[in-house]
């Protein structure tokens, strides 16, 4: 039987209808969430039982059952139909017509179909084979024909999976573990798998498989209201999209917060992310919930045997704290303990749980979050020290803040934390949201705590140094106000204070510096020494500033960013102690760097050395294993305008993404004659490998002279590939930093990352007739910031007005 005849039997159960109401109630502005998903489950149970009983006609012994999110009355605009055409065993031949008559009028409307046809021995015999079949079959619904057949399987599937439970369950946690590794945790991704990645729909579809083992059963405040969200989330990406899918790419982000009446993207992004972290949660109390009850029952067969029979063992508790003590693998409350006559119990229980690495029982929570009692202001010395200590102690810290967070307990300690509470970060250099990121942050810096005099003030700075970031404007600037506020009130004293406020104020001073600035010129170590004050505080920010970058991500921090960073640190602590920074002297040149000057003078043409560069392995790498940082590209060039724009252009050409760059005019030995400028600069190919020495040099002598049409065959190169649609980038922007040089004007450019970006910067700067004096390009993420030394023709700094010209000229071609 082909579709069409199927489709012209069944017109009877009316499919042109059913589409028609399908697409009035998928269009409806006034039904949507729960209301929509349970109209389109009844709207399609009603086509389907139609189409039921025009096939089965005088057929007996057979059932249709929604399985799955449909079994569920889940359905989204663009779900799967989950179908079992449940029979005796009869008559296989009527059985297989009846689903065709089924399974082809679903096809034929475009719907995604997932189905099967089996006996309930053989649906049973699947489920004990594949997990997933059994999941969805605990979610098993009637919908038309032998409702007996129905019910029988399910009472059948639901004791399977309760007799196998012990052994299902951690089989289940596993395969759940492995799922979060692949798709990462939705509340930290920009863009999120809503069903699979950790705390998805997944996740809240597997507790309810655990709560129907009566194992355990997951903490139900919030949870369904979690699912829900995502649902309502999920429903608004098919209706934008028109397609099946789970995965919220950054371009639609607008379009679904606009169909859910959300104010913008990130709002939405905000709104997964809660919802995720509540489903995280439930997901950890439920396992170690498991967990507990399967050691238990293997274990109380011998301990009863041991007591002689019927006596029940009771489980220890040791005492960790006052009012805390540990109990069968959990940190709860003493029996004597009593939250609401004790207001630092809450925090002296977390960083018992931190110091011990134990999770704190969800009991123990919720009970203090009830009785919770505010702190005066000032707090208790305490109440402060048992924060530093929680702080402190390392990776247990973040479940233990996770699980004072998951009842509220973090914002009543600190009601600053709600505004950076899963904030996403539009920025491919971090990895995390801000609160998790401010916490990971805290647990890097406890690593240093043994570098710095004051441990206290480093872990409480790494904890709120992007505070701000809840806040319009600079988050450096928003951040060291609300620092004040909060330091003062959890009792530290003004002169701690300041320090707190200086560092979170200039979190970013030191790495910023160190590779944006030069580090030759005395201003630039004046400025980083009086921003920063004294040797404690220098101190304070150096570890501050390893965790920030260890803590965002690994494309933060390096060896080389390191040694940076420790280089100005030096420099700024010999100012701090009273030395003079003296004027920059020119470099004595390396034995390399003075063959490849005499060399290029010698031949008039530039010359060139490539050079492989490693870094030690890192604590998380295996000995032996270096990190690659790229390659050195050496250049000696005779003196020539040009020079920034070719080198720039021929690299980009060659696709050599460029990590840093250093450009110098280099004093040559006595008797030789001439002007060179040297270039070190630090490349990476984009894929594939590294274009040969020869043709680099081949390239960039035809730049040089003028036959290579550099902007011409990067137009080209570009144009070939259609453009992807994604986040649009804020517009390009050009400053001038007067006061970063005595000896040079300072431009810095910020702006999107992309193939030929320093060839038209170069190429803008030779136009406006300025010349590089050296250049320091980073690149953190998707973001350029480069900035580039520059003089007039005679060697000076530029005026005020002519440097604001070429700046203003710069930025309007890079946006051009």
């Amino acid at each position: 039987m082909t579709s069409t005849d199927v489709s012209k039997d069944a017109e009877g159960s009316g499919p042109s209808g059913y589409a028609a109401a399908r697409l009035r109630l998928l269009t409806e502005e006034a039904r949507c969430g729960p209301p929509r998903r349970a109209a389109l489950a009844e709207l399609t149970d009603e086509w389907l039982t139609g189409l039921f009983a025009a096939g089965a006609e005088s057929l007996r012994g057979v059932s249709l059952v929604a399985v799955g999110g449909y079994g569920r009355g889940e359905l989204s605009p663009r779900s799967d139909l989950d179908l079992l055409l449940l029979h005796d065993g009869g008559d296989s031949k009527a059985v297989a017509a009846l689903a065709d008559r089924i399974w082809y009028p679903v096809w034929d409307l475009g719907l995604a179909l997932d189905h099967s046809v089996r006996t309930p021995a053989e649906a049973r015999r699947t489920a004990g084979e594949d997990l997933k079949v059994q999941l969805g079959l605990l979610d098993a619904r009637h919908i038309a024909g032998d409702l007996g057949l129905t019910a029988g399987l399910r009472t059948s599937v639901l004791a399977d999976w309760r007799n196998q439970a012990p052994k299902r369950l951690p089989e289940l946690q596993e395969l759940s573990a492995e799922r979060a590794e692949r798709q990462g945790e939705l509340q930290y991704l920009l863009e999120p798998d809503l069903k699979e990645a950790r705390g998805g729909l997944r996740d809240a579809t597997i507790l309810r498989a655990v709560a129907a083992s009566w194992l355990a059963d997951a903490p139900r405040e919030g949870l369904d209201d979690a699912r829900r969200r995502l649902l309502d989330v999920r429903d608004a990406l098919h209706l934008t999209t028109g397609r099946a899918t789970d995965r919220l790419s950054l371009q639609e982000q607008d379009q679904v917060a606009a169909e859910l009446g959300l104010l913008d993207a990130d709002t939405l992004l905000r709104r997964v992310y809660e919802a995720a972290r509540v489903i995280s949660y439930a997901s950890d109390v439920t396992w170690r919930e498991v967990g507990r009850v399967l050691r238990a029952r293997a274990v109380r067969p011998r301990l009863r045997a041991m007591l002689g029979g019927g006596a029940k063992p009771t489980a220890e508790r040791s005492p960790l704290a006052e009012g805390v003590v540990e109990q069968d693998g959990e940190v709860v409350l003493a029996r004597a303990a009593r939250p609401e006559r004790d207001p630092v119990l809450p925090l002296r229980a977390a960083a018992a749980a931190a110091q011990a690495g134990l999770p704190l029982s969800l009991h123990a929570v919720r009970r203090m979050a009830a009785n919770v009692r505010p702190l005066p202001t000032p707090w208790p010395a305490e109440a402060r020290e048992q924060l530093v200590t929680l702080l402190g102690s390392g990776r247990p810290t973040v479940e233990v803040w996770e699980a004072l967070e998951a009842e509220g307990l973090i914002t009543h300690f600190l009601p600053d934390w709600e505004r950076v509470r899963c904030r996403p970060q539009r920025n491919a250099v971090h990895i995390w949201t801000v609160d998790r990121h401010l916490i990971e942050t805290a647990v890097r810096a406890s690593e240093f705590t043994r570098r710095v005099h004051r441990p206290d003030l480093l872990l409480v700075a790494a904890l709120l140094h992007d505070i701000g970031k809840g806040w319009p404007g600079d988050h450096s600037v928003a951040g060291e106000i609300i620092v004040k506020d909060v330091a003062a009130r959890i009792g530290f004293d003004r002169d701690d204070v300041t320090v707190l406020a200086t560092l979170v104020r200039h979190h970013l001073l030191l790495v910023e510096t160190a590779t944006r600035r030069d580090l030759e010129d005395p201003a630039t170590v004046r400025s980083v020494a009086e921003a920063v004050g004294s040797q404690g505080t220098l101190e304070l920010l150096h570890a501050l500033t390893e965790a920030d970058a260890l803590a965002t991500g690994p494309a933060a921090w390096s060896s080389w960013r390191g040694s940076l960073v420790a280089d100005l640190v030096k420099r700024v602590g010999a100012v701090l102690a009273g030395d003079d920074p003296a004027e920059p002297e020119a470099a004595a040149p390396t034995a390399e760097q003075e063959r490849l000057a005499i060399e290029a003078i010698a031949t008039g043409s530039p010359v060139l050395a490539l050079r492989a560069q490693t870094e030690p392995p890192s604590e998380e790498q295996a000995p032996g294993d270096p990190e690659p940082l790229g390659v050195e590209l050496l250049i000696a060039v005779p003196d020539q305008p040009g020079v920034l724009p070719a080198v720039a252009g021929v690299l980009a050409m060659h696709r050599l993404t460029v990590r840093t760059a250093e450009l110098s005019a280099l004093d040559l030995p006595d008797g030789v004659e001439g002007a060179v400028l040297l270039l070190n600069w630090r490349v990476a190919a984009e894929y594939g490998s590294l274009p040969q020495a020869a043709r680099l040099r081949a390239d960039l002598v035809r730049a040089l002279d003028g036959s290579l049409d550099i902007a011409g065959r990067l137009a080209e190169r570009d144009a070939a590939y259609p453009r992807r649609r994604g986040v649009v980038a804020p517009p390009p922007r050009v400053t001038v930093h007067p006061a970063a040089s005595r000896l040079a004007t300072v431009i810095e450019v910020r702006a999107q990352d992309a193939p030929g970006l320093l060839f038209r910067i170069g190429r803008a700067l030779e136009d406006a007739s300025v010349r590089v004096r050296s250049a320091h390009v980073s690149t953190p993420g998707a973001n350029a910031v480069d900035a580039f030394y520059v003089t007039g023709p005679e060697g000076a700094p530029l005026p005020g007005e002519e440097a604001a010209a070429v700046a203003r000229k710069l930025e309007e071609t890079l946006r051009g």
